[in-house]
């Protein structure tokens, strides 16, 4: 299994946002090549702005395993994470984050320039299907500016 199969499947579950009207953002949580958590962007739906992919995926991989660290997991996303998301991976202390397209606008590094917020166990790879995953952005938002 790739990077690059892992991130389609988070690229599915951006599909599903972006069909629900949501920020098409999708997040998977992956241990042993097995997929154990999913999510995507459900802030509107939930009417909270703090259901991120990201937090929906790791809420449901700390459920699963039963524990509140994931060291041997690997987060794909299809957006580089926001500073809220990152605080959330560093304290899951997850092994590994692999994220889609950056995100110059939102991203951690907005507010941590040169500084990574994620543990420093975590190993960070961007860059995965990156045209991809920031057509699906783009042709969100041209959808909403019509």
């Amino acid at each position: 299994m790739t990077d690059e199969h892992f991130m389609r499947l988070a690229l599915r579950e951006a599909e599903c946002a972006f069909e629900a009207d949501e920020v098409p953002i999708g997040a998977i949580v992956v241990m042993n090549e097995k997929v154990i958590a999913r999510g995507h962007n459900m802030t509107e739906k939930l009417c909270d702005p703090t259901a991120h992919a990201e937090m929906i995926a790791l809420t449901a991989a700390f459920n699963a395993m039963g524990s509140k660290y994931l060291p041997e997991a690997t987060l794909y996303v299809t957006i580089e994470p926001c500073g809220m998301c990152a605080g959330a991976l560093y304290w899951s202390q997850i092994g590994r984050v692999v994220f889609g397209a950056g995100d110059d606008k939102s991203s951690y590094r907005r507010n941590q320039p040169g500084r990574s917020p994620f543990h420093p166990s975590t190993a960070l790879t961007g860059g995965i299907l990156s045209d991809d995953c920031a057509q699906l952005m783009k042709d969100f938002f041209y959808q909403k500016r019509k």
